[in-house]
């Protein structure tokens, strides 16, 4: 019991910070536990999901309060890369949420939809979809590929 909480609740927060700003990957991770034939595929990969998910409503939170401090030294953007990225949201829309979980441009989406004042439920489900697809994805391959040798 003990050694499960562990387990799930360790995959819960590396990706959690895996899906914020910090520079954690939670990839390896995940392939390592589920090439333990002991953990249960579907519930790590929900588990990876909803953490990785919290990890991007920080950034969402993070854009949502940072914007009022853009006059500031320490801001970490120009103006000209906060106009380049508003005119890339505005574009591409909250469909580009979808690509939450690619490294690096991930995190600056999330930010940015925070900024840009998207509706939490709907970015959300978006960032959700995205990176439960992209954890199913890695948990076939890894499995399937288990199973080769």
């Amino acid at each position: 019991m003990m050694q499960d909480f562990l387990i799930y609740g360790g995959l819960f927060l590396n990706a959690l910070a895996a899906g914020s700003v910090l520079p954690v990957q939670s990839e390896a991770l995940l392939t390592l536990l589920l090439l333990d034939a002991h953990n249960n595929p579907t519930l790590l990969v929900g588990i990876a999901t909803i953490g990785n998910t919290c990890g991007a409503v920080i950034n969402w939170l993070l854009g949502y309060q940072i914007e009022k401090y853009h006059e500031r030294k320490w801001f970490p953007a120009s103006p000209e890369q906060l106009v380049r990225a508003r005119n890339y949201y505005a574009r591409f829309g909250r469909w580009s949420l979808l690509l939450s979980w690619v490294p690096l441009i991930g995190d600056a989406l999330t930010v940015i939809a925070g900024v840009m004042r998207e509706k939490l439920w709907i970015f959300v489900l978006i960032v959700a979809v995205g990176k439960a697809l992209r954890y199913a994805g890695l948990a076939i391959i890894t499995l399937e590929t288990a199973k080769l040798f």
